[in-house]
C-alpha cells in the first residue's frame, strides 16, 4: 500500500477537480439538481468523475453547510480541509469506492477497508493520512522482519551438517566426538 498522503490526496483532488467542472457547468452554482443532470447528460460522460459526482450527491446535505441549497467554492474547500483534517470514514471510502472511479485502486481500498480498525488508531471512525502511512510503515516493517526471519531459519546450517554429508564417516561437525560411532 501506498503512504496514507498520495491515497488521501487524490480523493481530496478528485472531490475539488468535480467540484470545479460541476461549476463551469453551473455558474449559477452546483445545486443538487445540477449535479444529477450533469451526471445523465451523455456530453459529460468522458469529463465528469461519475464516482466524485455520486459522492457529491449522496453527501450534498452535509457539505452545503449554510443549506442555501448551492454547494460554493468556499463549501467544497472546507470540506476538503475537514477530510484532510479528520480524515475519511469507513462509509465516505466505500461510497467513493462504489463505482471503482475514486483514482485508488481496488486492491487499495480494500486494504483500506480490511484493516480499518487497525489503522484508526485513535478510534473516532475515520483514518486519516498519518494512520494510513503508520499503518503501511508498520505493515511493510512486519512483512521485512518475517521475511528475514525466514530466511534465517531456513538458510541457517544444520549443527549436526547437511544431510548429504550424514553418510559420510570423514565429515565433521561441533558434536561429531559426541555422537561417533566408534565400534568402526
Amino acid at each position: 500500500m501506498s503512504n496514507g498522503n498520495s491515497i488521501l490526496t487524490g480523493i481530496y483532488a478528485g472531490l475539488t477537480n468535480t467540484y470545479s467542472y460541476l461549476a463551469q457547468l453551473n455558474p449559477d452554482g452546483v445545486t443538487l439538481e445540477s449535479i444529477s443532470n450533469a451526471r445523465t447528460d451523455s456530453k459529460n460522460y468522458l469529463n465528469l468523475n461519475q464516482s466524485f459526482a455520486s459522492y457529491l450527491q449522496t453527501n450534498f446535505n452535509s457539505i452545503d453547510k449554510d443549506g442555501d441549497g448551492v454547494i460554493g467554492s468556499d463549501e467544497i474547500t472546507n470540506f476538503t480541509n475537514m477530510l484532510s483534517s479528520k480524515g475519511i470514514s469507513r462509509t465516505e471510502l466505500t461510497q467513493l469506492a462504489a463505482t471503482g472511479a475514486s483514482g485508488l485502486s481496488s486492491d487499495t481500498i480494500n486494504n483500506i477497508l480490511e484493516h480499518f480498525d487497525e489503522m484508526d488508531t485513535n478510534h473516532d471512525g475515520r483514518v486519516t493520512s498519518a494512520e494510513i502511512s503508520a499503518f503501511s510503515y508498520g505493515a511493510s516493517r512486519q512483512e521485512k522482519m518475517d521475511e528475514f526471519n525466514h530466511k534465517r531459519a531456513t538458510e541457517m546450517s544444520t549443527f549436526y551438517g547437511d544431510d548429504s554429508s550424514s553418510s559420510d564417516t570423514g565429515s565433521y561437525s561441533m558434536l561429531s566426538y559426541k555422537y561417533k560411532n566408534y565400534n568402526n
